[in-house]
């Protein structure tokens, strides 16, 4: 690879490097179909190859004589081959017969080729083969070996192989020389580690580390928790932890207005609030209020738990930006979200002598063209809006704060394109109601300050979750009659929509027909296929109560508010992660009678399922829910890794090695405290750490040198 293929952004990626960043077709045996399969499956980059670890071992050290083997059993056997016996119709296998100086056994080929086969296994020749040891009545049988080669080939039967993932395209074989081909690209690396906590440690250099992973001498030497393991997620996490510095360091000195604000508003605000503000919800807005009162801008995300009061929160933001003669702007990811936040502000906010709009892809026309010259005139104070707000045309005439809405739906670059629409660099403040774990947090969202809101406002009531088998499916539907004798309404989540065979699961669609037959015209469905009017058509119906039971796929899962629904029924919900099961209960609960929530199982469970389905059931506490969701499913399942465009680990796995990320935030922090330019030899083999894991973003952000 040239100095030109191997740029890493402006600069170029170091020379010691290349090896790694080489193409996977110029292994041998990689042609271009299997070159294909590489490319979907792990990359197309010899480094995309070596960090895809084995995950067990085969033993082939056994050498017993065939009366000695065991069925069941991995054995090599030296043999000699005997008669072979060719198979008269296809669906006969071809047998050949071997034998040693203590008995004989067979060897089965189904649609074994016989020229091919005789060229392998000459008649009277002694050969080693290897492979899983069979019984049929009394004869010993081994089908289709793993190895036949002859005793002079003794060196091409690995007798511990390890064991990788495999797909569609890629065998066992394949997989091993390749990964043979790329080992030797493996080349030592300046060391980027403090030396006093590799020693501690006991980890080894980084080639060695690389190698040993690859060359396992024993089942223990396989798995995420050996000393290899642990240096390869560690540099990975450090890499993760450098480049979040960075970042963070860089934000940290962009200039921002002071928005310090006067109170004025907020206090009337706040005075007509039904309730008291939780301490929890104080504390973010203390730590709010000092970030926008600095002359740095903010960069902070608000975790908080369904029906939390986030919403509270960043209204009192925006009223702080506005006090100080600033706008400000909220972007939801939908126009049912969009229009709900609208919903819920104006009538308050207009009240205080705010003017608020709301602008989203269905508002065009002169309404549309109003809105604009208003916010440019800086006629108007808030917007709230979907992705409409970062359009070219949309301008402010001051943006001082910028609130998004369920982070996990919008990009980085989206979140940009909103605070680039500032005269200088607006405040930016981050909400999520999926509560995250702390290694999580840590990882993807060290850029920002972070703020928890971990406490419900008073007089919420818990919901009453229960797990019932399906077998009592129709006593569920036929029992909502009581809900909706009380003037409530219900929620009925079905993960598909339409009939899967291959998964048997019910369908939206069947559903909606089922639940029609009872109910009636009461009944609405949605999901992801529907337009977006459409969609909005329904659920308004259902807001304003003409619809009483809503048949959906999970587009209902974040932020939909409609108090009067009391009753969440979750089919097959043992096919849904365990966060994805909590904001979906907390879409009832939301007023003030007492709501359930339904969780209808199928009968045969999987260990994971039954332990998702009890912690449920047993807490309402989102941030304990979020870590034992990572236990279970690991962190790209977790935060919808693969959709929202975060970057995924290749070494680390966050549910095993979330203790070594601590310790390489800390180690992260002192670096940037003592060498923030990596210019010590420390330093410049840190670079190397970033281009390694591409971390080139951050290696842009230093001076020049």
């Amino acid at each position: 690879m040239g100095a030109e293929d191997a740029k890493g952004g402006s600069m170029p990626r170091p020379e010691i490097l290349y090896p790694f960043f080489g193409d996977v077709g110029s292994l041998p045996g990689i042609g271009p179909r299997i070159k294909q399969h590489f490319s979907r499956f792990i990359g197309d980059r010899l480094l995309d190859l070596l960090f895809h670890f084995p995950t067990g071992l085969i033993d082939r050290t056994k050498r017993p004589k065939i009366a000695e083997a065991l069925a069941g059993e991995i054995v090599t056997l030296n043999i000699v081959v005997g008669k072979h016996y060719p198979s008269r119709n296809r669906r006969a296998p071809y047998k050949v017969k071997v034998y040693d100086d203590s008995g004989q056994m067979t060897l089965v080929f189904f649609n074994g080729r016989e020229s091919y086969l005789k060229s392998q296994l000459p008649e009277g020749e002694e050969r080693l083969i290897s492979g899983k040891l069979d019984k049929f009545g009394n004869d010993v049988q081994m089908t289709h070996p793993d190895y036949m080669v002859s005793p002079d080939q003794a060196d091409d039967l690995p007798l511990l192989e390890p064991v990788y993932p495999l797909t569609a395209g890629i065998s066992a074989k394949v997989m091993i020389k390749a990964l043979k081909g790329a080992k030797e690209s493996i080349n030592p690396l300046p060391n980027w580690l403090d030396t006093g906590l590799q020693d501690k440690r006991q980890w080894p250099q980084w080639d060695e580390a690389l190698l040993s992973v690859h060359n396992p001498q024993n089942l223990s030497d396989v798995g995420p928790l050996t000393h290899a393991r642990q240096r390869l997620a560690y540099d990975e996490l450090l890499a993760n932890q450098v480049a979040l510095s960075m970042i963070r360091r860089a934000a940290r000195h962009k200039k921002g207005a002071v928005h310090k604000g006067n109170g004025h508003l907020s206090e009337k605000y706040s005075a007509g609030l039904p309730y008291k503000l939780t301490s929890a919800q104080l504390r973010t807005l203390s730590e709010i209020s000092g970030d926008m009162a600095s002359d740095n801008a903010m960069l902070r995300l608000v975790q908080g738990d369904v029906g939390s009061g986030k919403t509270v929160v960043a209204v009192m933001a925006m009223l702080q930006a506005v006090e100080s003669g600033a706008q400000a702007a909220m972007l939801a990811p939908t126009e049912i979200l969009a229009s709900q936040h609208y919903d819920g502000m104006v009538k308050e906010l207009e009240a205080i002598g705010l003017k608020v709009a709301l602008l989203t892809g269905r508002i065009k026309g002169k309404k549309r063209e109003q809105i604009l010259a208003d916010l440019a005139a800086g006629d108007l104070d808030i917007l709230i809006g979907t992705h409409a707000v970062i359009q070219k045309d949309v301008a402010f005439q001051n943006l001082g704060l910028a609130v998004i809405d369920e982070q996990h739906r919008f990009g980085v670059h989206q979140r940009m394109a909103l605070a680039d629409k500032g005269r200088v660099n607006p405040d930016v403040l981050v909400m999520t109601a999926t509560p995250i774990p702390r290694t999580l947090s840590l990882s993807y969202y060290g850029d920002m300050d972070v703020s928890r809101i971990d406490e419900k406002p008073p007089g919420r009531k818990p919901i009453d979750t229960r797990v019932i088998s399906n077998t009592r499916l129709h006593d569920v539907m036929m029992g909502l009659e009581r809900t909706l004798k009380k003037g409530q309404r219900v929620y009925w989540v079905c993960p598909l929509v339409e009939e899967s065979e291959a998964l048997d699961l019910a369908a939206a669609e069947e559903r909606y027909v089922s639940l029609q037959k009872i109910y009636g015209d009461q009944v609405g469905l949605v999901h992801g296929k529907m337009k977006g009017a459409e969609k909005d058509a329904v659920m308004e119906r259902f807001q304003q109560g003409e619809l009483t039971i809503l048949v959906a796929t999970t587009v209902i899962e974040v932020g939909v508010n409609v108090p009067e629904a009391t009753v969440m029924v979750v089919e097959h919900a043992e096919r849904f992660g365990l966060a994805q099961l909590h904001q979906l209960r907390g879409r009832v609960g939301r007023g003030s009678d007492a709501s359930s929530c339904v969780l209808i199982r199928a009968d045969k469970l999987s260990d994971t399922a039954r332990t998702r389905l009890k912690t449920i059931r047993e807490t309402e506490d989102g941030f304990v829910i979020a870590e034992e969701d990572l236990k279970l499913r690991g962190a790209g399942e977790v935060l919808g890794v693969r959709q929202s465009g975060l970057p995924s680990f290749k070494t680390a796995d966050l549910s095993v090695h979330g203790e070594l990320l601590v310790v390489a935030r800390d180690d992260a922090n002192l670096i940037m405290t003592q060498d923030p330019d990596l210019m010590s030899e420390r330093g410049k083999a840190l670079r190397v750490l970033l281009y390694l894991f591409e971390r080139d973003q951050a290696v842009q952000l230093m001076k020049s040198g």
